[in-house]
């Protein structure tokens, strides 16, 4: 398996985005931007939300290097950024301070604020980012490749059946799986500080 593909850099880069995306905490909000509408648009919002999540989330992976080095900014310093960037969104899980999004009749929530910036947000694109640097051959692009499709699988299928998931888990469920992900997030937003000061030191920044 280890030819074909990476299975620790898969399972980090799944598990961050998992995090970070948080598929399970997008229901409330995607049935409350979605209220009221046809079971129709309703699946159309689910899977036009991913695909725009998705080409953000490629488009980033491919060129935010070039973008990186066009700025003059260094990797541990987009780490450092990328991990104190992450540590707010993990404290706004904690505490559930995160605002809700609002809809509005003349924009297509399935493109903002449900595809950017409430899946591809900031956090997402900086994860995607740092993680993407670390392929160093075909395993590792495919580990990571293969990450970031199940974790928009995974967005699918959680607005696809947000309805039944809603009543399964409740208000409660829902509340307790965001502060699991922002503990989760925390510790990697930590992660990613400690690594970019050890980079610095070593001269690397």
């Amino acid at each position: 398996m280890n030819s074909v593909v990476t299975v620790g850099l898969l399972t980090e880069v799944f598990v961050t985005l998992f995090v970070i995306m948080d598929p399970i905490g997008t229901i409330p909000l995607f049935l409350s931007l979605t209220r009221g509408r046809s079971r129709a648009s309703v699946k159309r919002a689910a899977w036009q939300a991913v695909a725009v999540s998705f080409a953000v989330i490629v488009a980033f992976a491919f060129f935010g290097r070039q973008i990186l080095d066009y700025l003059g900014i260094s990797l541990p310093a987009l780490q450092a950024a990328g991990g104190l960037l992450l540590l707010l969104v993990a404290l706004e899980l904690l505490t559930g301070k995160e605002e809700a999004p609002t809809a509005s009749s003349d924009v297509n929530v399935a493109l903002v604020p449900l595809g950017t910036p409430l899946l591809a947000g900031p956090g997402a694109i900086v994860a995607t980012m740092v993680l993407s640097q670390r392929v160093g051959s075909v395993p590792d692009f495919v580990a990571v490749a293969l990450g970031v499709v199940l974790v928009h699988v995974a967005l699918w299928l959680s607005m696809r059946f947000s309805l039944p998931i809603l009543r399964l888990l409740r208000e409660g469920g829902v509340v307790l799986v965001s502060r699991i992900a922002g503990l989760l997030l925390s510790a990697i937003a930590v992660q990613l500080v400690a690594d970019a000061v050890r980079a610095f030191i070593a001269g690397q920044g």
